[in-house]
């Protein structure tokens, strides 16, 4: 799966004895030190990445910067879970880089990427017998 966040970079922190690695989004950069920030989430402020004894390094993400309706798009799988399975798209998110990525939801209201389906389907097309 893919990440997705305002600025386009995610910090990794390695965990501690008390806490388990994680990944936080950086929600901005410090304008004096051009240090990433995120959220503290005990003390509901923004923090530098460098604070954290466990800060690894950080990775980039995409930044979505327009969401668009999916417009009877479908996808497809030929084996989800041990048969074939076939989703409406619910919109495109579209990054930074322009790429295009088809957001679906199940019949429980899961809302997922779909960028591994087997194929996408166009308005119109016959949709797979599942």
């Amino acid at each position: 799966m893919r990440y997705f966040n305002a600025t386009g970079w995610t910090a990794v922190f390695t965990g501690t004895d008390t806490e388990i690695g994680r990944m936080r989004d950086v929600e901005a950069w410090d304008p004096k030190t051009g240090t990433a920030l995120v959220v503290n989430p005990q003390r509901g402020v923004l923090r530098p990445v460098t604070d954290y004894s466990d800060f690894s390094h950080l990775e980039q993400a995409n930044r979505v910067v327009s969401a668009l309706p999916g417009g009877g798009w479908h996808v497809h799988w030929n084996d989800e879970g041990g048969a074939p399975l076939t989703e409406p798209v619910l919109d495109w998110l579209i990054t930074s880089n322009g790429r295009a990525t088809p957001i679906t939801v199940d019949e429980t209201g899961l809302v997922d990427t779909a960028e591994l389906a087997d194929k996408v389907i166009p308005p119109g097309e016959d949709l797979p017998d599942v």
